[in-house]
């Protein structure tokens, strides 16, 4: 496998960090999905692990920036957050209707009791980090 070369911005971890125990796994899993699924990913060299509007967010130079976060006021639920502007949603929302749940056209929202729906996600964080490559073909390329 390639070396995916990750530039981390220090405070992400401490936005890790002050997750409640129970929802840091869960968030640490989707961090690690996105790490494994970047590296996986061929001419991907370089993925930017930074903060946006205090969100862990994922950056490539071709991708569309996603950005995953856990709120208090919906505390069984963390989500993947993706451009509104974008086809990204939308094109989720057609191939995986009955394996996700999206909120409106910025989300894939995931609860904190089910397991991570590894191989959907993996197509769906990989459409993002090369949006820019394949926001021309049908379904992106999916």
């Amino acid at each position: 496998m390639k070396k995916l070369e990750v530039k981390t911005d220090s405070r992400v971890e401490l936005v890790f960090n002050n997750y409640p125990d129970s929802v840091r796994k869960k968030m640490t899993s989707l961090r690690e999905l996105i790490m494994e699924t970047a590296s996986e990913i061929e001419g991907l060299n370089n993925l930017e692990e930074t903060l946006k509007w205090g969100e862990p967010s994922y950056l490539t130079k071709k991708g569309s920036t996603i950005r995953i976060d856990w709120k208090s006021k919906n505390p069984n639920q963390y989500a993947m957050y993706f451009q509104c502007t974008s086809r990204l949603v939308s094109t989720f929302r057609t191939i995986y209707k009955s394996t996700l749940n999206f909120e409106g056209k910025r989300a894939i929202v995931l609860q904190l009791k089910e397991e991570l729906p590894k191989d959907a996600l993996k197509n769906c964080i990989a459409a993002a980090l090369t949006y820019h490559k394949v926001k021309h073909l049908p379904l992106l390329g999916m």
